[in-house]
């Protein structure tokens, strides 16, 4: 045995017992559970292979045709061919249209976009956090805390929802923009479950003089109305509703630029250089290579017929789901969806999402505590977040996710009898859960349901542990 090269063509399982045994127990938890958490999917077996494979191996720091190293002829194939099938996949004319395939994931997306066209102290506005945003559009505590690099580094002021509606209040934006005049507006969220008004905010940044960029990241993947017509700059994962590997992408306008008053009738849109740039050497170093080609194969899969009738049975199986929980009267933010998730305000039962979420995870039931507006605490907030994604790519249709809401509200049932009896505090909350027959009773209910779909990316009669 030569002692270098000992590890070279070993499989996991003999190298590493510990890792794989884990890895085998995660499979059984995704296909015995229910996957809810809206930000999750299951990607294709063919994704899986491409993220395993030898692009891994390989350092590329710059862009295809000009990198720091050399044997890059395949890769430099691989990151153009990715790019050009993201231009297809959102049908952008290349002439108009740009994109950089490198972000590591939707975070660094959003900081090299916002690096490529600001400087430090530039001011931005985006949604509130409990409004539905996301941590990279500028949130802070209401302390004033800054919580997200893009506030410690930008000047924000954050945009919120109607309190009495869950909407956007569009007037409200444009009356804050116009007194602060940002040089950036951020569209998009993490927990909105309403579409966007893009032609809105367009005008409302052409007012304040503002870039518009939007973060798709959720959406990406379903048949919504187009960020592309309005926005300057598009970022978003690939990973979500996209169903890719855990990467990110950077859209950007390109050529001539439309008549403006003011503006030289030759000018152009100054994006591309910047944002490359932005993305390497500013933030990160040489791309992961098998995350692009990953994300390439993705990108093709998202062109075919079967995927555009994933996305719209995503969206269907969304309304679904709350609209059964809201037959049983329960609070669904804006009363429903039109995307694909679902924001359920748990404070009129006098329950937290922490509570929620704890009593789930002992049922197999994934879902994640969310802020809801009007919440005083991140950590300890009202509501929870039900995507349909997930569990949409296993299969499941309307009637099942009307099933799925029959289990939500069986834990919830659970976790109002345990807080009647053991109280609110957190620690005597927990108290009621141990040797509980009713959440035992539930997770064996949601496993032999969950067991009974199929599961992408690997086969169930290939698992250790079956059982």
């Amino acid at each position: 045995m030569d002692p270098v090269n000992v590890w070279g063509n070993t499989s996991l399982e003999e190298i590493d017992p510990e890792i794989f045994d884990l890895i085998e127990k995660e499979k059984r938890r995704q296909c015995r559970g229910i996957e809810l958490i809206a930000s999750e999917n299951f990607t294709s077996f063919a994704v899986i292979e491409a993220l395993g494979s030898a692009l891994t191996n390989k350092y590329s720091e710059g862009m295809p045709g000009n990198r720091y190293y050399g044997g890059n002829e395949h890769i430099d194939v691989i990151e153009n061919l990715c790019r050009s099938r993201a231009l297809e996949c959102y049908r952008l004319n290349p002439e108009k249209w740009g994109v950089n395939v490198q972000p590591y994931s939707g975070s660094p997306a959003n900081f090299a976009a916002y690096t490529a066209v600001l400087n430090p102290h530039d001011r931005i506005m985006g949604l509130d956090l409990p409004s539905g945003g996301h941590l990279t559009h500028g949130y802070y505590t209401a302390g004033g805390k800054k919580i997200s690099a893009t506030s410690i580094y930008f000047e924000s002021l954050p945009y919120k929802v109607n309190f009495q509606t869950g909407y956007i209040d569009y007037d409200k934006l444009e009356e804050k923009a116009l007194d602060f005049r940002p040089k950036l507006i951020i569209c998009g969220g993490s927990a909105y479950p309403r579409d966007w008004d893009y032609a809105r905010f367009r005008s409302i940044a052409d007012k304040c003089g503002a870039l518009l960029l939007c973060d798709m990241a959720h959406i990406s993947g379903l048949e919504a109305a187009s960020p592309f017509d309005y926005c300057d700059i598009v970022t978003t994962t690939t990973h979500k509703s996209l169903r890719g590997p855990r990467a990110g992408m950077i859209f950007y306008r390109k050529g001539p630029k439309p008549p403006k008053k003011g503006q030289p009738e030759d000018a152009v849109y100054d994006f591309e250089d910047k944002i490359n740039f932005a993305v390497f050497p500013s933030l990160q170093g040489g791309p992961h290579n098998h995350q692009i080609g990953a994300l390439a194969v993705a990108l093709k899969q998202a062109m075919s017929p079967g995927f555009k009738a994933y996305a719209k049975q995503v969206r269907a199986n969304a309304v679904a789901i709350g609209n059964y929980l809201m037959s049983k009267g329960y609070s669904i933010v804006t009363g429903g969806t039109e995307n694909h998730l679902v924001l359920w305000d748990l404070r009129p039962l006098g329950l937290t999402g922490n509570k929620v979420e704890k009593l789930c995870d002992l049922c197999n039931i994934t879902v994640n505590k969310n802020a809801v507006f009007g919440d005083s605490s991140a950590l300890a907030p009202g509501g929870v977040r039900i995507g349909a994604p997930a569990m949409t790519s296993r299969g499941l249709l309307e009637k099942d996710f009307e099933q799925i809401g029959e289990f939500l509200h069986r834990a919830v049932t659970i976790t109002l009898n345990i807080q009647k009896e053991y109280g609110k505090l957190l620690k005597d909350f927990n108290k009621g859960l141990v040797n509980n027959k009713e959440i035992e009773q539930l997770k064996a209910d949601v496993e032999k349901f969950s067991s009974s779909y199929d599961m992408p990316g690997f086969l169930k009669s290939e698992l250790k542990y079956k059982d």
